[in-house]
């Protein structure tokens, strides 16, 4: 079967490279309120006398949220696309920033969490309709600028909480609520933009698929897997990769803080190489080569000192982070015509599983200790083998 007509009316219209660079630049404000979170758990487990299940609870608050949320809005706005919708995603993460800051309570903890993830909820579905209407083609490309913006937010997370949160004290997250702001306008921008090229490329969805249905629901479960292990790998380092280290190595808060740096600025890398490779060589291979390609690294992780727990961070971190755009493009070929279905599914599910992660992790690092948790995350990396489930590229052509 050809390639679905409004493909080729994209590729005919060129990559529009402001508007990648300007969501890419939105989506790295959306995920520095994201990892600030992740990032002040220290902090606020110190004020707030939190325990782990506190902690992973308020991970799951923040996550779950915005994975019920994102497949709902994703599959909506299919079939009536609202890249106007944008602002108001950005807006909300604002209001929970500023609830974190202020919060004088677990419950408002709790609250700020759960709006920033109705943000995302809002954000990632429409940005990445938005990224691939803006490729002219270059999917893979386009969806790893979108997440590269995404990632390097994450890893800039712990740095601006170590260096002005920490010695500021909580409030000082307030200040990040003006960057937020900065992203409503932009947002209110791209979204102008987006409606007049939606409007202008507009075809009758296409919305059949390539492959028997049996063939594509075996593959998106597959997939849902292989994003399940990235995600619970990558939410025990999120959430506990500084206590880790705090505890096996003694390092201060701040010292923590630049060790999971590594790690997401190794991710930031890893999702731009990603969907460039799956580009070249097709997101297939890039998919068996991260999954699988992690797990030397990751076995011998919690096994090494100081200096080489830095370095192999940053490799798991590019190595892992890679898959990502390479799943989400796959999915989008597996369901012609889906696209915010899928990133809504996609991020969803990763919210999801990495909050439902965060909440048990955090239940066995309080019953087992920190070093148990790593362990076996360690081994989970092997679930990659399943790839061999998947289809071959050409019979998505």
């Amino acid at each position: 079967m050809s390639a679905q007509p409004d493909v080729n009316m994209q590729r005919g219209m060129g990559t529009a490279w402001t508007v990648l660079v300007a969501i890419s630049l939105c989506h790295m404000v959306n995920d520095v309120m994201q990892s600030m979170l992740a990032a002040i758990y220290p902090l606020l487990r110190q004020e707030f006398s939190l325990s782990y299940t506190q902690i992973g609870v308020m991970t799951l608050a923040f996550q779950v949220t915005a994975s019920l949320l994102q497949p709902v809005i994703g599959t909506v706005t299919d079939r009536h696309p609202q890249p106007r919708s944008l602002p108001f995603g950005m807006g909300s993460t604002f209001c929970g920033v500023l609830l974190l800051a202020f919060a004088h309570s677990y419950p408002m903890l709790l609250a700020g969490a759960m709006m920033i993830g109705i943000g995302s909820a809002v954000f990632h579905p429409e940005s990445s309709r938005v990224a691939r209407l803006a490729s002219g083609g270059r999917f893979g490309t386009a969806q790893s600028l979108f997440q590269l913006g995404g990632n390097f937010g994450q890893s800039m997370g712990p740095l601006l909480a170590a260096f002005i949160v920490v010695p500021l004290g909580r409030p000082a997250v307030a200040w990040f609520a003006v960057a937020a702001a900065l992203g409503v306008a932009m947002l209110y921008q791209v979204g102008n933009w987006a409606e007049g090229r939606r409007r202008a490329t507009a075809v009758q969805r296409d919305t059949t698929l390539r492959l028997p249905r049996a063939v594509v629901i075996r593959s998106i479960v597959v997939l849902a897997v292989l994003t399940f292990t990235k995600n619970i790998y990558t939410a025990s380092m999120n959430s506990y990769f500084t206590f880790f280290t705090i505890e096996k190595f003694g390092l201060t808060a701040q010292g923590s803080q630049l060790m999971l740096f590594l790690f997401l600025a190794g991710m930031a890398g890893g999702v731009m190489l990603g969907g460039v490779l799956g580009d070249k060589v097709g997101p297939l291979r890039v998919i068996w080569f991260s999954i699988l390609g992690v797990l030397p690294f990751s076995l011998i992780l919690p096994h090494v000192g100081l200096f080489a727990t830095g370095v192999l961070a940053v490799v798991i971190g590019l190595i892992l982070a890679s898959a990502f755009p390479a799943i989400v493009v796959f999915a989008q070929e597996l369901l012609p015509g889906r696209t915010g279905m899928v990133a809504g599914l996609f991020f969803g599910f990763s919210f999801g599983m990495g909050g439902i992660s965060a909440a048990a992790l955090g239940i066995l690092a309080d019953a087992k200790g920190i070093a148990t948790v790593f362990l076996i995350c360690s081994a989970l990396p092997i679930l990659g083998v399943l790839t061999v489930l998947l289809p071959r590229q050409d019979r998505l052509g």
